[in-house]
């Protein structure tokens, strides 16, 4: 749900930022690792709705808070290394519900 459907229903400001929160909220993400070439992990974040987050900026924002590299591939975010003990934490505190 956009911000100015959120403002026509509840009658508040668009500036808020509440349709991203509750866009966020809502989207259920599962986490995996997978082995790449020569072994190397690959943790993979799956189950966005690409037209309400900005994968982008998310993909920024989580390489940047567990130091590692990373893409964003085929509406999946796909980060260097094994993170399924940290990720799932970080992903809550952004606002998502992980499973």
């Amino acid at each position: 749900m956009a911000d100015k459907d959120l403002s026509d229903i509840a009658g508040l400001p668009s500036d808020l930022g509440i349709g991203e929160d509750l866009a966020r909220a809502e989207q259920v993400l599962s986490v995996r690792v997978e082995r790449r070439r020569y072994g190397k992990p690959v943790t993979i974040v799956e189950g966005f709705d690409e037209h309400a987050i900005d994968l982008d900026e998310l993909a920024s924002t989580l390489k940047r808070r567990l130091a590692t590299g990373g893409t964003v591939d085929d509406d999946r975010i796909e980060l260097q290394g094994d993170h399924a003990n940290r990720l799932p934490d970080v992903l809550r505190d952004e606002g998502f519900t992980v499973e």
